[in-house]
């Protein structure tokens, strides 16, 4: 069984990252479109909640033939799921390696900078829950599943609660003072973490909170198998999405909503959001037949060839130049400043570009999908 909804939910959210990740100038972005300062949660927070939501609703398709056998689960299948994840970590690496690599080839930058390479990254982080939570669907019941889920949301709460680092009081919300911060730079380094600073946004501690994020996802997909293709099921998902963003907004007054910290609220919050879009794509396209989300499901057949692809085609952009000089804007810049500002002004023309690279992606993707190609991992 597949769920198109499920492939067109997926194309919307990577449509949505190529939008927001490729402003023409970062300086000029309408702020739903750029993500919120520390707490709180913006339309473009979303976008990576929805991706672990979609990667779980998934698994419960593609592990169920395991899940539903009493029999023993072959140990080529734990190596299997350790094979996607650690493909997905180190193309996540690999994205992280070619800034550096290229400013090393391009801008003369010191070879000493490959010390200095996050280790850590979206991709990382998919790969990662998308681990751990495998493992735990298959060695535990659903009871015992939710029940990991519920503890590792409010043992995280409790850990930010009760740990105090660096002089700061217990339950500092600070970039500084939070405890994820303490755990990435014993584990993974300072110099190693996202800009070098005291946390790293998508770094371990957080981790294990989005793995919950998977978990919703997978629990949703167990629970859509074996519902009938009716309306009230659309109804069911809706109602879920409202009542986790009423839970996930009451729990934000406590432990406040923040997507760099993936707090158990911003879960909650996001869950809600990722089920009433989900309803959405569900009653249309499963229960009426609507056929309005093809663009979006062929994006969605190859969101992690977009992801990489169009990682790496922006940094070639940022990093090599148009003219000469310290002065010379890169390559990027003189295409917004030239091609989109003079006849969209400078707002407008930021947002002209990332649509253009939501369009041209779009024209990659669609050649590839008449050729039937689909890159799985």
């Amino acid at each position: 069984m597949r769920l198109k909804s499920l492939d067109v939910f997926r194309g919307i959210a990577i449509a949505s990252m190529i939008l927001v990740n490729n402003p023409g100038s970062w300086k000029q972005v309408y702020p739903p479109l750029d993500h919120a300062e520390w707490h709180g949660c913006t339309p473009t927070d979303l976008i990576f909640p929805f991706f672990l939501f979609i990667v779980g609703c998934a698994m419960s398709f593609s592990l169920s033939k395991y899940t539903e056998t009493t029999t023993k689960i072959a140990t080529s299948i734990y190596w299997r799921i350790g094979r996607r994840a650690a493909i997905l970590f180190i193309l996540g690496l690999l994205l992280n390696t070619s800034s550096i690599a290229l400013d090393v080839l391009l801008n003369s930058a010191p070879v000493e900078n490959f010390g200095k390479i996050r280790i850590m990254g979206v991709l990382q982080r998919i790969g990662l829950a998308y681990l751990i939570s495998a493992i735990a669907i298959l060695n535990l019941s659903p009871r015992h599943q939710k029940l990991l889920a519920v503890a590792v949301l409010f043992g995280y709460w409790g850990a930010l609660f009760v740990f105090a680092v660096g002089g700061y009081t217990a339950y500092a919300l600070t970039p500084e003072g939070y405890v994820g911060g303490y755990v990435d730079r014993a584990i993974l380094g300072s110099k190693h973490l996202y800009k070098g600073g005291p946390f790293d946004p998508e770094g371990l501690l957080g981790t294990l909170p989005a793995s919950v994020t998977v978990l919703i996802g997978y629990f949703t997909g167990e629970w859509l198998r074996v519902q009938p293709i009716k309306t009230r099921t659309s109804v069911n998902l809706a109602i879920g999405g409202l009542c986790c963003l009423v839970i996930g907004r009451l729990w934000g007054f406590s432990f406040p909503i923040n997507k760099q910290l993936w707090t158990s609220s911003y879960v909650v919050f996001t869950a809600g959001w990722a089920l009433l879009l989900l309803a959405v794509c569900y009653e249309t396209i499963e229960v009426r037949g609507w056929k309005w989300g093809r663009p979006f499901e062929i994006m969605g057949l190859n969101a992690i060839f977009l992801f990489v692809a169009s990682g790496i085609v922006a940094r070639i952009l940022l990093k090599t130049h148009i003219g000469s000089g310290k002065t010379a804007p890169s390559t990027y810049t003189w295409i917004y400043e030239n091609w989109f500002v003079p006849w969209a002004g400078s707002l407008n023309g930021s947002l002209a570009f990332a649509v253009t690279a939501v369009l041209f992606w779009w024209l990659i993707l669609y050649g590839m999908y008449r050729r039937g190609w689909e890159i799985k991992i």
